[in-house]
């Protein structure tokens, strides 16, 4: 008895093991498909990340700093639902006049975008200001547009982080 006791034991540890290790192989073919998403949509949009300079002073094209400041606009409030990303999704594809997919290519490099400023505000105020460089006062109405329609879409109402965080592109715009 002792004996087949001691095999059930053995092979119940090789079979969590075994389980185990394929949970972690899943998981790390999950974050290597997440960073290719990453890697292709910033070909996608002719991001070229110099080592230099942060990431966000390397952008050229105002869509990525709009999908950054509405991705991390998301972020303050909470973690951000799944209805949350498919309306940001959504209203940038409408707003910005682009295809369903490069919308959520748009919106994967504008979260990693997000991300490399560190914090969401800090994202906020960084990627507005640059926003600013690179299209002027003609930026902020579609990026208000956007971030209306993720607000309406997902029917929460604005927070106190997200009202600094308009009041901080309001600053970068100079708008009173």
């Amino acid at each position: 008895m002792p004996v087949i006791l001691a095999v059930i034991g053995a092979v119940t540890a090789v079979l969590f093991f075994v389980i185990r290790a394929r949970n972690a192989a899943g998981a790390a073919t999950d974050l290597i498909d997440m960073a290719n998403d990453v890697r292709l949509a910033a070909r996608r949009f002719g991001f070229r990340r110099r080592t230099d300079i942060h990431p966000a002073e390397s952008i050229e094209d105002p869509h990525i700093a709009i999908a950054g400041i509405a991705s991390a606009f998301l972020e303050l409030d909470d973690l951000p639902t799944s209805d949350q990303r498919s309306a940001l999704t959504r209203a940038m594809a409408d707003t910005l006049n682009l295809a369903r997919q490069d919308a959520d290519e748009l919106t994967i490099l504008g979260r990693w975008m997000a991300d490399e400023c560190g914090t969401a505000d800090a994202a906020v105020s960084r990627l507005a200001r640059k926003l600013v460089r690179l299209a002027g006062q003609d930026g902020f109405a579609p990026l208000l547009t956007i971030l209306n329609a993720t607000l309406t879409a997902s029917s929460t109402s604005i927070n106190t982080r997200q009202k600094e965080a308009l009041d901080d592109v309001k600053r970068a715009f100079r708008i009173t």
